[in-house]
């Protein structure tokens, strides 16, 4: 699809089998791709695929692309994006983010390309994953390219487990350690979820979370 000049295209897609998105932009037009995925049923082996392709071919495009993933059991989900910035002056968002507990599987493969005349880019990809058990599996592929100079481009990627420091610190402070697991599990889903412009999408979202840490 092509999101025609100063359009916005704004779309949130929760708990889809697959999303898979080939859009153009032209100048100075807007794209949001928010993409959750929270099957926390434990009595279902999810398999997901998520491919997000988008094209900044006119000036002063912005794009932002978020997804989130809370896998149990067998659960599988790949989010693959691929961004080229064509031309200049446009600005790129990615932010990735996944849970995973017991033997659930998660990929993310992201493809960002900066073109030689897309001078003046300013493009961010950030993938974050948070284990919760030993057996469970993250595999991140970051792939950048770029080849003009006046750009401002950062990309990171971290893997690791709850950060037991703070769970002393509120377990300390009378917060028993369940408790203190969700609250550092939520805080980590809602700077995903919080990106959400449909309050009450959101505030749904944001309640369903609620429990769901052993």
């Amino acid at each position: 699809m092509r999101v025609s000049k100063g359009d916005i295209f704004e779309r949130v897609f929760i708990n889809e089998p697959g999303v898979n998105l080939l859009i153009e932009q032209e100048a100075g037009s807007r794209v949001k791709i928010v993409i959750v995925n929270l099957e926390i049923s434990k009595s279902r082996g999810l398999e997901v695929s998520n491919n997000i392709t988008i094209s900044q071919l006119g000036e002063g495009c912005s794009t932002e692309i978020y997804a989130l993933a809370f896998l149990h059991g067998s659960d599988s989900v790949t989010t693959e994006t691929h961004v080229t910035h064509a031309v200049g002056g446009g600005t790129s968002v990615q932010l990735i983010k996944f849970v995973l507990d017991d033997n659930s599987r998660g990929r993310f493969i992201g493809d960002l390309k900066i073109a030689p005349d897309a001078q003046q880019t300013e493009a961010h990809q950030t993938n974050r994953n948070l284990l919760l058990s030993e057996t469970a599996e993250m595999r991140t592929q970051p792939q950048l390219e770029i080849y003009a100079d006046d750009v401002k481009a950062t990309h990171g990627a971290s893997t690791g487990q709850l950060d037991e420091s703070a769970l002393f610190y509120m377990q300390q402070r009378g917060i028993d350690k369940q408790k203190a697991r969700q609250l550092l599990v939520n805080a980590f889903m809602k700077e995903v979820l919080n990106t959400i412009g449909d309050e009450r999408v959101r505030e749904q979202l944001l309640n369903s979370i609620d429990g769901v840490v052993e």
